[in-house]
């Protein structure tokens, strides 16, 4: 009787004990994805590359994060200046002034260069929200599915906007990315990353960047065209030139 009391009392806190975790949240995907793809080094380097026969550079002052683009016409050569709190424009030097609504979109256009090239870093900011949707196999792959919105507040003028980030389940690497917009008429684009390669610590890739035929197709089901041959490639998406300096 003893013996069997001994035998049911280990029983019992085996069972209690905590189930080994099975699956990942979201935020652990993402914090994966981040720390393979960079981490650290997003803060403490500085970034220059060419885009589409632009500069862009990502730097640091007083503890700001800066970024610019440069533009070279003929003998002018005009410099966007973005930071957390202001859009500056110069053109050889002189700062020119600019209403708020060409601002604004200058400085969208500026940041969603740097902000795209620069994931998953990104996907971590207070305006955007996360949510996992499953898993979902692409060329063969499995892959985590991951919708993502932005907040009104800090969430820039396009927070109504949806984008969908595919990471290998393996590799936590981000090898796809969906989004539908609404500026200029709207639509939905699907990029397929290629060409990956670090530079010094940093993740970057080019992209492939193909358009859906309907703007009734939800965005969630892109990925599905894609398989299937149903999308049209639009352009490629590349950067050049690339240099990564410790801050």
């Amino acid at each position: 009787m003893k013996r069997f009391f001994v035998s049911t009392l280990v029983l019992l806190a085996l069972a209690c004990k905590e189930k080994p975790k099975t699956s990942l949240t979201v935020q652990e995907i993402v914090d994966k994805s981040i720390l393979d793809s960079g981490g650290k080094h997003y803060i403490n380097h500085n970034t220059s590359f060419f885009f589409r026969n632009r500069q862009y550079i990502s730097e640091s002052s007083n503890g700001e994060k800066v970024l610019k683009r440069i533009s070279f016409l003929d003998s002018i050569t005009i410099t966007d200046v973005k930071t957390t709190s202001s859009f500056k424009r110069y053109v050889n030097d002189t700062l020119v002034s600019l209403s708020d609504s060409i601002a604004n979109r200058y400085s969208n256009s500026v940041n969603s260069v740097h902000y795209f090239t620069r994931l998953p870093f990104g996907l971590n900011d207070k305006a955007v929200k996360k949510e996992l949707l499953g898993e979902e196999i692409i060329k063969g792959k499995n892959h985590y599915k991951v919708k993502v919105t932005f907040a009104q507040n800090g969430g820039g003028d396009d927070f109504d906007d949806v984008y969908v980030y595919w990471f290998n389940k393996k590799t936590f690497k981000p090898s796809y990315l969906a989004y539908d917009f609404h500026v200029n008429g709207g639509g939905q684009r699907f990029r397929e990353a290629y060409n990956e390669r670090y530079v010094n610590g940093i993740r970057f890739v080019d992209y492939n960047n193909f358009k859906s035929k309907s703007k009734e197709t939800s965005i969630l089901d892109i990925a599905q065209l894609f398989e299937k041959g149903e999308l049209e490639l639009l352009s490629k998406i590349e950067i050049l030139e690339l240099e990564v300096t410790p801050n």
